[in-house]
């Protein structure tokens, strides 16, 4: 039987969620924790963080975005604070021992895209990155 997009999609998410947990299992997080962490720390730099910014940008649906943010702030990676124009809006802040563990974070996420991304050239990385927009462009229409 020959694989479809679909198909190859989900071998690689798959792929990917398990050489990801397995790398951030030393560090006591979840691939998708690690993820979710080292976005915070990069857009915390520039402006607040909100869990509406974190669902958008993984695709994440609010409980699971909620789930993930509780189990980060209850193994103390981020504090939750009051946002100072709309006290029901939280604010996500990254911890110190988040800050700490990022410089890591960020060294096995580029292991594990070098790994995936391993001879091919830019050009198919970027044909690869506009198929997959589309893609989920078609699937929210």
């Amino acid at each position: 039987m020959e694989k479809d997009c679909g198909m190859w999609i989900n071998i690689l998410s798959r792929k990917i969620k398990k050489r990801m947990n397995a790398n951030m299992q030393d560090l006591g997080l979840t691939g998708m924790q690690s993820r979710v962490m080292h976005y915070i720390l990069v857009k915390y730099a520039a402006e607040p963080v909100f869990q509406r910014d974190v669902e958008g940008a993984f695709g994440l649906s609010r409980s699971t975005a909620t789930g993930i943010l509780q189990l980060m702030e209850k193994n103390g990676l981020i504090l939750r604070e009051s946002a100072a124009n709309d006290a029901r809006m939280k604010s996500l802040i990254p911890t110190d021992k988040a800050a700490n563990l990022d410089a890591q974070i960020g060294e096995y996420l580029r292991q594990t895209e070098q790994r995936l991304t391993s001879g091919l050239s830019s050009a198919q990385i970027a044909l690869f990155q506009e198929s997959a927009a589309r893609m989920y462009a078609n699937l929210n229409e």
